[in-house]
């Protein structure tokens, strides 16, 4: 098997050299690996030669400098957001950067602003979203410094790496110019109490519903997010659609009841259907834990291991009620795959769209991300599942945004373009590039063609250099 240190002697001995402690270095075998490399809807995906699990930065550093003079496939991992597995497993001979262990957060009040280490770093690197975005826009938008490890191994902020590289890692995947070690970032408030609320709602009727928040969900006001899930169930032994609205409001539920009474009355929401709760509560809430769990459950860091596929599009006009019927029935005959439809409007649509590499602002009404997982291993499974959510995205053409279609870099999605391995062309880079970022893609090449023109750190759908 292939190691760091079995490229070369030579190579054995400057890694040697770099002194990464062994307790940070595991194997394949190792039994703490084992959630490291699971997960892959591949039969039998490779494995990693070695998963480095760094404690501090300078063994980030190391371990850079290390698999660059081997010669070997370096892959990172943080803190998620990468569907399609492309952070561990590769054809080469590779190796596994996992910065699990680089999960610190340092608040300070008085300046409202707070360093986090790599744990968000899938998340922040390639937009972050939450359920706040028409308030405040992304997490990239207040992102205001970074440290980085660059291809020679030199750990850089804000200053040293100069504004177009920090700009790159803000929004254009970090994975593509280095590895991301922290970001800081500006915090921005919260009302003491918030209320959220779900209603669901079944067809015929959950069209003309759904069919009206496509006019109201991204004018509303910035203070209210609702999100819709919409998925084919079965009721009285009838398959139908169900569509569920979840919402967050920056506010109490006298005022979000009289706010929907005046905008989205076709909702029908009461007070009784509002639950008033402090912020942290609400983050609860959205992950699904039963009411009254204690906020420590967020700091669990256990989870099972299950098989998914994503896929994204965004919606730039409404769609007729016709179409959402047409549509429905398409879901129904599919079998298992939904939607989530979040909306956009507010804060998303005051932002230039050339601010950070994340382009989809203003003109989008409501992003969509296709839905579909199941718990059984197998090849058939895996091409049973996959199959529906790739027909749906396929009926979805007229609906969507055209020329390009666009798409969400943390939907991460190889059916839109791949490259074997990170060895891109800029024409390969630039199938999925430009609907990932548009007309930001060249502006991401020409940084990546700066920092690591030899394309060391490389992914199936990592930003090309220019040609040489």
């Amino acid at each position: 098997m292939t190691t760091l240190s079995s490229v070369s002697q030579t190579n054995q001995i400057n890694c040697h050299q770099l002194s990464i402690p062994q307790p940070t270095l595991l194997t394949p075998k190792s039994s703490n690996s084992t959630s490291e490399t699971a997960g892959s809807t591949e039969p039998q995906p490779p494995k990693p030669a070695l998963i480095v699990t760094p404690l501090t930065e300078p063994h980030v550093s190391a371990a850079v400098v290390c698999a660059k003079s081997a010669g070997i496939h370096l892959k990172i991992r943080s803190g998620g957001h990468d569907y399609d597995g492309i952070s561990y497993v590769s054809d080469d001979p590779f190796v596994i950067l996992d910065m699990f262990n680089l999960r610190s957060i340092t608040i300070d009040a008085k300046t409202q602003t707070g360093w986090v280490q790599a744990g968000v770093g899938g998340h922040l690197s390639g937009g972050g979203y939450g359920n706040m975005l028409r308030k405040y826009g992304l997490s990239v938008d207040h992102v205001i410094d970074a440290r980085i490890v660059d291809v020679t191994g030199r750990i850089m902020d804000r200053t040293a790496m100069g504004e177009d590289l920090f700009w790159a890692i803000c929004g254009g995947g970090g994975a593509s110019f280095g590895v991301v070690l922290a970001y800081k970032i500006r915090l921005v408030p919260v009302p003491e109490i918030v209320t959220v609320f779900r209603i669901e709602k079944t067809a015929p009727n959950a069209t003309d519903i759904v069919h009206k928040w496509q006019f109201v969900a991204d004018k509303i006001d910035n203070d209210l997010f609702i999100r819709v899930l919409i998925q084919p169930v079965t009721i009285n032994k009838k398959r139908t659609i169900r569509a569920t609205f979840i919402s967050l409001f920056l506010g109490d539920a006298d005022r979000l009841v009289k706010l929907m009474g005046n905008n989205f009355a076709e909702l029908g929401l009461k007070k009784e259907d509002c639950m008033e709760m402090s912020w942290i509560e609400s983050v609860l809430y959205w992950a699904n834990f039963d009411n009254g769990t204690s906020v420590g459950a967020l700091l669990d860091r256990n989870s099972n291991v299950n098989f998914l596929k994503r896929k994204s599009d965004y919606v730039q006009n409404p769609i007729s009620k016709d179409g959402l019927e047409w549509i429905w029935k398409k879901m129904i005959e599919l079998g298992k795959t939904g939607f989530v439809f979040n909306p956009y409007g507010g804060k998303m649509s005051e932002i230039s769209p050339e601010a950070t590499p994340f382009p989809h602002r203003a003109g989008n009404i409501y992003k969509i991300q296709y839905s579909v997982n199941w718990n059984d291993e197998g090849i058939e499974e895996d091409k049973n599942f996959i199959s529906q959510i790739r027909r749906l995205y396929s009926y979805m053409t007229p609906f969507v945004s055209k020329s390009p279609r666009g798409a969400f870099l943390n939907y991460r999605d190889l059916d839109i373009g791949t490259t074997e391995n990170g060895k891109n062309s800029y024409d390969e880079g630039k199938v999925y590039g430009v609907k990932y970022f548009m007309g930001n893609f060249d502006r991401l090449v020409k940084v990546k063609s700066k920092v690591d023109p030899e394309n060391f750190f490389r992914n199936e759908q990592s930003i090309p250099p220019f040609p040489s």
